[in-house]
């Protein structure tokens, strides 16, 4: 699933190539997807032309200059291609925007599970999930986010990747992320302590700090990745081969990693108490 270091890498990526040029053709493929009536999309799309491409949450969103808004939520499986034409179409490849210097913005989606839709932009509030989002993971201050996590009671990770509690976190990077404060997954909200809310709110920011410039890089000449995991340091570590494999990289413990409702969740036993 794209999250947060994911989107701003697809972001920065084709903020470097489309803003500003006009849009030649646009073909909606899979209405299951593409939400907003095939006619409409791209009538609204075609001969239009995007301003600076933002964020909220797992959401992109890309500004047209008539001021309208194409929102895409790419769930599990979403991905984007910045193509030449000439280029093989993948499978379920739910749109395809042709630019007037010939390149293409394609997106296909694996599991059909994403969702586009365009808005005036004033109308956000009626894409589905957008009205719940609670305050943007990079932004929220300390203070808030404390206030804010004492109306959950449940296991932290499923507090963290709750979008209603705070925006843009997924399961991969909330393994990180509790890995960096030091906090087991399963742990009730309940029982955490002042001082671990603190290193929770601490920990958001220093992973993505430091995932962000690294996922940017990947994406830097193409976007032929739908995620960039290998400089995570517990998600999807455990299960080693053999004894030197799936190893905690700060006491060197065997990393655990199981699959409950197959969502996997990885973590240290010794350094996330």
């Amino acid at each position: 699933m794209p999250e947060i270091p994911d989107l701003e890498a697809i972001r920065s990526f084709l903020n470097k190539r489309i803003l500003g040029v006009e849009i030649a053709q646009v073909e909606s493929l899979i209405p299951h997807v593409v939400r907003t009536p095939r006619a409409d999309f791209e009538a609204t799309l075609t001969g239009n032309r995007f301003a600076e491409i933002t964020r909220r949450g797992k959401f992109l969103l890309f500004p047209l200059v008539d001021e309208s808004v194409l929102v895409i939520n790419p769930m599990l499986t979403g991905r984007f291609q910045y193509v030449q034409p000439a280029e093989k179409k993948l499978a379920k490849t739910c749109f395809i925007i042709t630019f007037e210097d010939g390149w293409q913005m394609r997106y296909s989606d694996r599991l059909l599970m994403g969702k586009i839709y365009v808005v005036p932009i004033d109308g956000l509030m009626s894409v589905p999930m957008f009205a719940e989002l609670g305050p943007e993971a990079l932004e929220v201050g300390e203070d808030e986010f404390r206030a804010r996590i004492k109306q959950y009671r449940g296991a932290i990770k499923n507090v963290l990747t709750n979008h209603k509690f705070i925006a843009g976190i997924g399961n991969a990077y909330s393994d990180e992320i509790l890995f960096e404060a030091g906090i087991a997954p399963f742990r009730k909200r309940t029982e955490m302590s002042d001082e671990d809310v603190g290193a929770l709110h601490a920990a958001i920011r220093k992973t993505m700090d430091r995932s962000i410039p690294i996922v940017t890089a990947k994406f830097a000449e193409g976007l032929d990745y739908t995620e960039w995991r290998d400089h995570l340091k517990v998600h999807r570590k455990g299960g080693g081969k053999n004894k030197d494999e799936g190893r905690c990289p700060r006491c060197g413990t065997h990393i655990t990693e199981i699959a409950p409702n197959q969502r996997v969740t990885s973590w240290c036993r010794t350094c996330q108490k």
